[in-house]
């Protein structure tokens, strides 16, 4: 991992902490699961203070997934029965299922998102049993690979709504649509909130390699190589390319277990089986799921119903799937530069006031929800209308291009550096404190001091004047005006008192 790409992670895991947050009870049995000699009592007294998760527990232990003989109607028995480390693997995964389920409506289907990772955690339990795998993590490790995603999306959920759109428009693999767009994957952030809330090393490791088994460690192969497996299962039941993983995740089995087509058919369509009935214990509505098989009958029919040949048919899908792929990325260019015209300044490449505005009402609530700070730093161009008056307002706006391309180059890409309006800039420094914001402010003032701009046949020197502050919420709201109002006047200050400099007003 590079030194920016930690840097990067790093900045989007800092209040990972509060964000998303898990019930007591999962923190409890976290650290249940952290002790070298966990006690059978003492884990079924904290399931038993919750009695909703109690029900579930038992529900799931009476599931045709474990399939006993008898009936199991207390924690107690459920303890002895299935053993320690399975029942400690249901109950977090119940506990943390609950704590991060969102009930919201917007463009993240966070519906779907959960049904792929029971999906996932079912198959896994399967597959890890037909390859004679045993793991006490091979339910909650496949239920959990994909929570990076969860939080990618709710620390910036409109990066990862550009990272599912770009997804959709080239068929870039999910992993290197997140790359090009955060600098990371949710492998990365995925394996590292789980070491952060302390969940053990056999669980948060080989998520860090679900997706690049080439890079994995010997000793979590096979683990990695079954959460492979169960992600292809998961997209055979939920993604959008079904036949296709189908056949890819035929081959695997019959690599791995010398499987018969037949018996590949009947293990994934048992899987959907247990899955559905999993699902209910979780409360997701497992809607239109059903078996593969079933899934390829209901298809046959619908085309036995058109009078078409077969050679048609093809050629008719073929033709439709590369107008709809090349449709999709012309679509998603066009949003990307329309995105692009609608939040940057068209002479300096900038951001310009509108997104400005935007990002300081959203870090102001960020930072307010965190307690983190956020410092503000607004800048003015010294004497600006002596250089539109002398040399005209063309050679002007190469001087503002000038100085907009060492902002561009020096600013941190976390933070935000927009064209407030004619010669006037401001940049937003999210969790920066009063210390590296100065560092960084006067670094920039250094720079365009430096700066010799060719304007026709004559060299133009410039100066800067700056004005800083910072805003801790913890000591004490501010609305986003009384922030830009303090700014400003310090801007005013380095103005006032000798330009080429900056003030702080606090």
């Amino acid at each position: 991992m590079s030194i920016t790409k930690v840097g990067s992670l790093d900045s989007l895991l800092k209040g990972v902490a509060t964000l998303p947050s898990l019930p007591a009870i999962a923190l409890r049995i976290i650290q249940e699961i952290k002790k070298d000699k966990s006690s059978l009592n003492d884990l079924a007294n904290i399931i038993s203070y919750d009695p909703a998760l109690t029900a579930k527990i038992l529900r799931i232990a009476n599931s045709s997934f474990y399939a006993l003989p008898y009936k199991v109607d207390s924690i107690e028995r459920a303890v002895h029965i299935l053993g320690l480390e399975a029942l400690k693997n249901i109950a977090l995964s119940f506990a943390i299922v609950k704590g991060l389920k969102r009930n919201l409506v917007d463009e993240f289907d966070h519906e779907l998102f959960w049904k792929r990772s029971i999906t996932s955690a079912v198959s896994a339990e399967m597959i890890a049993s037909k390859l004679n795998v045993k793991r006490e993590d091979t339910f909650v490790t496949p239920l959990l690979m994909d929570i990076g995603v969860l939080v990618m999306y709710l620390m910036r959920p409109d990066d990862y709504l550009r990272v599912i759109n770009k997804k959709r428009a080239t068929n870039m693999p999910t992993c290197e649509s997140e790359v090009s767009i955060y600098g990371f994957d949710h492998q990365d952030v995925g394996s590292e909130i789980l070491k952060k809330w302390g969940l053990p090393e056999s669980i948060y490791l080989p998520i860090a390699y679900h997706h690049k088994k080439k890079d994995c460690p010997p000793g979590l192969k096979n683990m990695a190589d079954i959460l492979m497996l169960s992600d292809i299962v998961s997209s055979v039941y939920h993604g959008s390319k079904s036949s296709k993983k189908f056949g890819e995740l035929k081959q695997l089995l019959q690599d791995r277990l010398d499987m018969t087509d037949m018996e590949v058919s009947e293990f994934v369509d048992l899987i959907a089986d247990k899955t559905v009935e999993i699902l209910t214990s979780f409360e997701l509505d497992a809607g239109d799921m059903k078996p593969y098989s079933q899934i390829l009958q209901d298809a046959n029919e619908e085309l036995g119903k058109l009078n078409l040949s077969y050679e048609q048919l093809v050629m008719e899908l073929k033709q439709a799937k590369e107008m709809a792929e090349k449709l999709a990325v012309e679509a998603w260019e066009v949003k990307e530069r329309l995105r692009e015209v609608a939040i940057k300044d068209g002479l300096t490449n900038l951001y310009n006031h509108r997104h400005f505005q935007d990002t300081m009402d959203k870090e102001i609530v960020r930072g307010e929800r965190y307690s983190h700070v956020l410092s503000l730093i607004m800048i003015d161009i010294d004497y600006f209308k002596k250089i539109n008056d002398t040399y005209g307002h063309a050679q002007g706006d190469i001087v503002l291009r000038a100085i907009a391309d060492i902002f561009e180059q020096t600013v941190r890409k976390p933070d935000t550096t927009a064209r407030y309006g004619g010669e006037e800039f401001a940049i937003i420094l999210p969790e920066t404190d009063i210390k590296g914001t100065i560092t960084l402010a006067e670094r920039l003032r250094q720079l365009v001091e430096k700066l010799e701009v060719k304007l026709g046949d004559k060299i133009v020197k410039v100066t800067i004047s700056m004005g800083v502050t910072t805003y801790d919420p913890a000591r004490g709201r501010r609305t986003k005006a009384a922030i830009i109002d303090a700014a400003d006047k310090a801007l005013y200050n380095s103005k006032k008192t000798g330009r080429n400099k900056l003030s702080i007003v606090m």
